[in-house]
């Protein structure tokens, strides 16, 4: 794994806590579903199950961290980046099935109470509160900057409330003999799955939709390069994000008529103003003379494009 050494964070020393995340994950999901059959606790085998999720989350943002620093290439010309973004979706979406059919399985213990034994249940989820722990402390450090990381720290944290919530449904059974509060705690923790799934998962259609940045406002960008000395004017622009932290722009830049001299100065002003103000780096403009601008263009998107000839004729005319 030589040869990857230049970038700012070290990703081998990430590829290594994540292999190490995911062994650990795999094995006590192992455990816990084991211990779920043999303790015929429901809860603990939905803990296992969001368990396993963890570790199939784990292996498919290590998997998809290796695809996105690949370079570009003729074939992804904007690179891998959003490998990690089309893995956090299959995460997610595979998260919310696993959560309908927990619940489904809970309310069908409520209709027939199976015996639990709780001793077992409370031993099996310590050592897995121990387990999630440690996992959520290595990946923790990596999930600051990175979508489909963070998908992976967040379902550790979940997991480690799973744990306590298993460990407490244990300790009432063994106390008081409450069988009942298997299955409720089942689908606390599937609330909590699908909760957790659906609030993400909006971020991550977004990316994949080409919408634009949340936290940019696509009228004040195109009022930023409107303001710029030279321009009379902008149109289509298009505003998206290539992947979690690399926002993109493309736009129609309409030079005054008499500043046409200018106009790569003007263009290079237009790019700093959108690399200082909006940290927009991958910026194409195409430079428009005001007296050929495109008639009647729409200010964001493309709108109906006049056909190619149509457009020879406004500039003949």
């Amino acid at each position: 794994m030589a040869g990857h050494h230049h970038h700012h964070m070290n990703p081998d020393a990430g590829d290594a806590r994540m292999f190490w995340a995911v062994v650990v994950n795999l094995g006590l999901t192992v455990a816990q579903i084991i211990g779920g059959i043999l303790s015929g606790s429901l809860a603990m085998i939905a803990d296992a199950i969001h368990n396993l999720s963890d570790a199939l989350s784990l292996i498919i943002a290590f998997f998809a961290r290796k695809i996105a620093r690949r370079p570009a290439d003729a074939s992804m010309t904007f690179g891998y980046g959003r490998a990690e973004v089309v893995a956090a979706l299959i995460n997610y979406t595979t998260l919310i099935v696993i959560g309908l059919y927990l619940i489904y399985e809970a309310v069908m213990r409520f209709i027939t109470p199976a015996g639990v034994d709780g001793w077992l249940v409370v031993i099996i989820a310590g050592v897995a509160l121990v387990v999630d722990m440690a996992t959520a402390a290595l990946t923790y450090s990596l999930s600051k900057d990175s979508i489909n990381i963070r998908a992976a720290f967040v379902h550790n944290v979940a997991d480690a409330l799973g744990s306590i919530a298993v460990i407490v449904a244990g300790s009432l059974i063994i106390l008081f003999g409450w069988q009942w509060i298997d299955p409720l705690v089942t689908l606390l923790i599937a609330g909590y799955i699908l909760w957790i799934s659906a609030s993400e998962i909006g971020g991550v259609i977004r990316i994949l939709m080409l919408g634009s940045p949340p936290q940019l406002d696509a009228d004040k960008v195109l009022k930023a390069i409107e303001e710029v000395d030279g321009v009379s004017g902008a149109h289509h622009l298009h505003l998206w994000q290539m992947q979690e932290h690399q926002a993109a722009l493309d736009a129609h830049l309409v030079i005054a008529a008499d500043r046409w001299n200018d106009a790569d100065a003007i263009k290079q002003t237009v790019k700093g103003v959108l690399k200082q103000g909006f940290g927009l780096s991958h910026t194409t403009l195409e430079m428009e003379s005001s007296s050929h601008a495109c008639v009647g263009a729409e200010a964001i998107g493309d709108g109906d494009e006049p056909s190619s000839s149509d457009v020879h004729h406004h500039h003949q005319e």
